[in-house]
């Protein structure tokens, strides 16, 4: 029987770096005892907002065992260990398994844009070396091709690692059919946060947020709400927060994430090319943003 990995705010972290481009571990460290004393459910290390792409293999496993040494078992942690070389995800997802992650967030194969058929191979042969929950991560903007709910529900159905689905086609019907039809146990997760309070009260279980890295207590409040049926208080939240959810993709995530997150003194603004920081008026207008909404 399929087990949950949580249910509620997930939060898809940003990988701090120093000015020299190297992993910043204390930061990291201080990072996850932030986000846990704000009341988030989940962190997701080394995804697409935490430059997963860019970290080294040993880098990737060093941030890995970071997170779960820091977290120390106080909530799940569940790494990105995708790849679209399967051999890769196997061996970053037995790293995971070693290291006691929870379950694994396992992106689409990108670039070679594998039919369902492969896809399937894909995610069962990773369940079959690793042993270890898998949340699928349909996401075509990064990878190029949208996988549709029959294929994520045949996976769903015949895979019995594969435990959730982190939706995010930017198609909020995607994930309601997914909702509708999953079989007993498989979670859904909002992969936006402008449809993780439409996600939860259609029946969904959470988000695997982003703009949880910034403002964790209030993302966190919206989620709670939502989910205990408060309806009035998560729509509250959401729209306070909404400037800032559409704001972070004002440029390519995590720049303006990690922009916002130095204005607040949580990390240095450093991502690793080809990304690079913000431009000066994306600072500008994120800097006004911040004050508008009281938190400069």
């Amino acid at each position: 029987m399929r087990t949950m990995p949580f249910r509620g705010l997930g939060v898809a972290m940003v990988t701090p770096f120093r000015s020299d481009y190297s992993v910043d571990e204390p930061r990291l460290r201080q990072l996850v005892d932030h986000l846990i004393s704000a009341g988030v459910d989940a962190l997701l290390p080394a995804g697409s907002t935490g430059e997963g792409a860019t970290l080294t293999h040993e880098e990737h496993r060093r941030v890995m065992d970071i997170v779960l040494e820091q977290a120390n078992g106080r909530v799940p942690v569940i790494p990105g260990a995708g790849s679209n070389a399967t051999h890769e995800a196997v061996e970053l997802a037995q790293h995971a398994k070693r290291a006691g992650a929870t379950a694994v967030l396992s992106v689409t194969p990108y670039y070679n844009k594998p039919e369902p058929e492969g896809l399937l191979r894909h995610y069962a042969t990773i369940a079959e070396r690793a042993d270890i929950p898998i949340i699928l991560y349909n996401v075509p903007s990064r990878t190029g091709r949208n996988y549709l709910p029959e294929v994520v529900l045949r996976i769903a159905n015949e895979v019995p690692h594969v435990v959730a689905v982190k939706e995010s086609s930017g198609n909020l019907i995607q994930a309601l059919e997914i909702i509708q039809e999953r079989p007993e146990g498989f979670a859904v997760y909002a992969g936006d946060d402008i449809f993780a309070v439409p996600t939860v009260i259609m029946g969904g279980d959470g988000v695997i947020s982003v703009i949880g890295n910034q403002l964790p207590e209030w993302t966190a409040q919206m989620v709670r709400s939502a989910l205990q049926g408060d309806l009035e208080t998560a729509r509250q939240w959401h729209y306070r927060l909404q400037p800032l959810m559409q704001a972070n993709f004002w440029e390519t995530n995590p720049a303006p994430v990690k922009c916002v997150m130095a204005m607040m003194g949580l990390i240095e603004e450093v991502v690793r090319l080809p990304l690079v920081p913000v431009s000066e008026r994306t600072r500008q207008r994120l800097q006004e943003l911040l004050r508008k909404m009281d938190v400069l």
